[in-house]
């Protein structure tokens, strides 16, 4: 019998039309002929290869599923597999792929004004310009809402105030999406800050041990003043932010889905070449136990992404979906890096194989967007209608 060695074992990729297919192997390619090439120096020096940036809106992988000038407007299924084949390379990748995408360019087109959408996503979706997104705080992370940026009215313009950490993209960005509680009604609004506004700046946060190929800082808003044509008029209250990282959600969702493939599909390689005791590793009882575990574990994030993505798509967007998907799959991909890991044996710690890496940067993933357990409280809200979180 000869020997399977995909990761789609329930032919999966037969549920999706020829666009589809066609896009997603089209990332594939890209992240297999720009950005692993250049992966490994990147993370051992903990930066962003910011040279492929202009590839990836060229191939328009920025904000694909968003609607406006400039975008593509291209199905949430596609904008899924998208980010499945992006976190296959590295979840750095995805991650700035979905801030770009999800937590920047779709508020502009949703809650922002034609000026503001006219001015910012077209360079948005070529990666002319790079965004950031400005939210957790750092006393307020699972808990938006006590959130301590503030912003006031000041004539015809607005003064913000405070502090935004753990942010992706924060020392690369042109522009920033943040949100801040108004003083005088408490409500909280967004705003469009860019580079050079005065009082608006970033420092990189350093010695990770988790997404290392990817920019990870702190904004700092001392007085920043910005006219009102930068405030996002469509939304106030925390609706705004909570829907942002409901779409970037979606996008964590799929994209475990292909750090955890490329584990298993490494991890069986190793195992058919190794031997020990005169025979390969994957002919023992239990690494093939290993195998088969990740294989199903795999397999069946595929089959929860996809239905995400068509629930979505027809128009089904309710934020337990996100979260139960979210919760499920991360904690698949970091139950897949851990066993493929161990199959590398001492091997698995090093930079030569990519689990180790996804590993740690799944640690991140776990935590980001909505912890694991935040996640499960969501869904423990939807199906008893009693909210345990607060």
């Amino acid at each position: 019998m000869k020997p399977y060695q995909g990761v789609d074992f329930f032919r999966v990729s037969r549920l999706l039309d020829a666009e589809e297919r066609a896009v997603q192997a089209m990332a594939r390619q890209f992240v297999e002929r720009s950005f692993l090439p250049v992966l490994r120096a990147h993370h051992a020096a903990g930066t962003f290869p910011t040279e492929i940036v202009p590839e990836l809106g060229a191939l328009g992988l920025l904000g694909p599923s968003v609607r406006g000038p400039g975008c593509s407007g291209l199905s949430y299924t596609v904008y899924g597999l998208i980010c499945e084949e992006l976190e296959r390379g590295d979840s750095g990748l995805r991650s700035f792929a979905s801030v770009q995408g999800s937590l920047v360019m779709w508020p502009i087109s949703v809650y922002g004004t034609d000026e503001q959408r006219a001015k910012y996503l077209p360079e948005l979706a070529r990666g002319k310009l790079v965004g950031c997104f400005g939210l957790t705080e750092a006393a307020h992370g699972s808990d938006p809402a006590g959130m301590e940026t503030r912003c006031r009215r000041d004539g015809d313009g607005w003064v913000l105030s405070g502090n935004k950490m753990w942010i992706t993209n924060a020392t690369l960005a042109d522009l920033a999406v943040v949100w801040a509680r108004d003083e005088a009604d408490g409500k909280v609004r967004g705003f469009l800050l860019e580079k050079g506004d005065s009082g608006f700046a970033a420092q990189a946060i350093h010695g990770k041990y988790s997404l290392r190929a990817s920019d990870t800082g702190e904004l700092i808003l001392d007085e920043v003043r910005v006219r009102d044509s930068r405030r996002l008029p469509g939304v106030e209250g925390l609706k705004g932010p909570l829907s942002c990282l409901n779409e970037a959600r979606y996008g964590i969702a799929w994209g475990v889905v292909g750090a955890a493939a490329d584990c298993y599909h490494t991890a069986l390689a190793y195992a058919l070449e190794r031997e020990q005791f005169s025979t390969p590793i994957a002919g023992f009882q239990l690494t093939q136990a290993k195998l088969v575990d990740m294989l199903t574990d795999v397999t069946q994030g595929q089959l929860v992404a996809i239905q995400l993505g068509r629930l979505k798509d027809s128009g089904v967007n309710e934020f337990p979906l996100v979260s139960l998907a979210k919760r499920r799959n991360v904690a698949m991909a970091l139950d897949v890096a851990r066993s493929a890991r161990s199959i590398l044996g001492a091997a698995g710690i090093t930079d030569e194989y990519s689990p180790g890496r996804h590993l740690t940067n799944l640690e991140s993933v776990y935590t980001y967007e909505g912890t694991h357990e935040i996640h499960t409280l969501i869904v423990g809200q939807a199906i008893t209608g009693l909210a345990a979180y607060r």
